[in-house]
């Protein structure tokens, strides 16, 4: 009964996931997760955009977006579900994020007929093709719909690669799987520098 009562006292506790970087061109972080302002996991070592951070984001600056952004509703990824709160969805092949600002679905992930060329062009990304970085990760809310043409797009937390990101979030899996599993529905993220 205990558990019971203290799942349903969570259910309505914030969760936020922390990032702040040392300066607004540092290419890394610290990251930590907080539930009812307390620290539930890091702080670790995360990386960000090749060119720092920017409270002015544009497609392609590789600069990670500075701000409150939401987080998810839906987790993606490669790998099986890890045992995760919010909904899964495993890459297939035709698995897109559509990055063409000039496209009406900019900004949003999409299914295309494997095999088949997407409506979209642009800085769209094919995510089962890419690996390790895609083997699990989160859409960080950035310009989320309705999205302004050429504002950014496709910006993730995501498996760390070893170097700097194109304006994502990354972190290495085993750590990016204890975040992941600990969402819910509702949680943000906030990006900084110190």
């Amino acid at each position: 009964m205990l558990a019971v009562l203290l799942a349903v006292a969570l259910q309505g506790c914030p969760q936020r996931i922390q990032v702040t970087a040392p300066s607004a061109r540092s290419t890394t972080a610290t990251l930590s997760m907080t539930e009812c302002g307390r620290r539930v996991l890091g702080p670790w070592r995360a990386r960000v955009g090749r060119n720092g951070l920017s409270a002015h984001h544009r497609e392609g600056d590789g600069t990670t977006p500075t701000g409150t952004f939401g987080i998810g509703p839906v987790v993606y990824g490669l790998d099986p579900d890890p045992g995760l709160q919010l909904r899964y969805h495993r890459l297939v092949c035709g698995d897109w994020w559509d990055g063409d600002p000039r496209s009406p679905t900019y900004n949003s992930f999409r299914h295309v007929a494997c095999g088949r060329n997407p409506p979209f062009a642009g800085g769209s990304e094919a995510l089962w093709r890419i690996t390790p970085a895609y083997r699990l990760f989160a859409f960080i809310r950035y310009n989320a719909a309705p999205a302004v043409p050429g504002r950014g797009s496709a910006i993730f937390l995501h498996v760390d690669t070893g170097r700097p990101t194109n304006g994502c979030v990354s972190l290495p899996h085993a750590r990016l799987a204890a975040v992941l599993r600990r969402l819910r529905p509702g949680a943000a993220i906030s990006i900084h520098s110190a």
